[in-house]
């Protein structure tokens, strides 16, 4: 038996024990980012404040962002972060309807096959009030992303890794 396999042996074993299996050498623990969705917004994102919005649906969030999220995103900045594992961890509160949540590649162009294929792009739903969802993703050194929520349409908010 090789390595990966005694790995993979241990692992199922540990799963079945109920216990915690070993990770490999050189895994990396992901670091959870909490954001948290109110009406139009992603309120960490905009310096901890919660600017009050509520919309009814999201036709009232494009209009509301037409008006305020240039400058929005001007005092919000970029997160900054370090390259690797992360988990964003994304609530809905109070927002009363269905929220989502869609990190990728600031180029990333959906209708590009080639980008479906070679770039991060990491979504979902299913956000009701009250309800979070976890967001698994590998984030590169030198590469430029945004989040955003399509559902609660949020501006572009930006990340940088470095």
């Amino acid at each position: 038996m090789n390595i990966v396999q005694g790995a993979s042996l241990a692992a199922a074993i540990g799963l079945l024990a109920g216990t915690a299996a070993f990770a490999p050498a050189g895994a990396q623990e992901a670091k959870v980012i909490t954001l948290t969705q109110t009406g139009c917004q992603f309120v960490e994102s905009e310096n901890g404040v919660d600017l009050g919005y509520k919309p009814e649906s999201a036709e009232d969030c494009k209009k509301i962002n037409a008006e305020t999220g240039a400058d929005r995103l001007k005092e919000a900045g970029a997160l900054t972060l370090e390259p690797g594992k992360y988990i964003f961890r994304v609530t809905n509160k109070n927002v009363p309807y269905e929220l989502g949540f869609w990190l990728r590649e600031s180029d990333y162009n959906p209708s590009n096959p080639l980008h479906k294929l070679s770039k991060t792009s990491v979504s979902g739903g299913g956000l009701e009030p009250g309800v979070t969802h976890d967001y698994e993703v590998t984030l590169e050194e030198g590469t430029d992303y945004v989040y955003s929520c399509p559902l609660n349409p949020t501006p572009d908010y930006r990340i940088v890794v470095q």
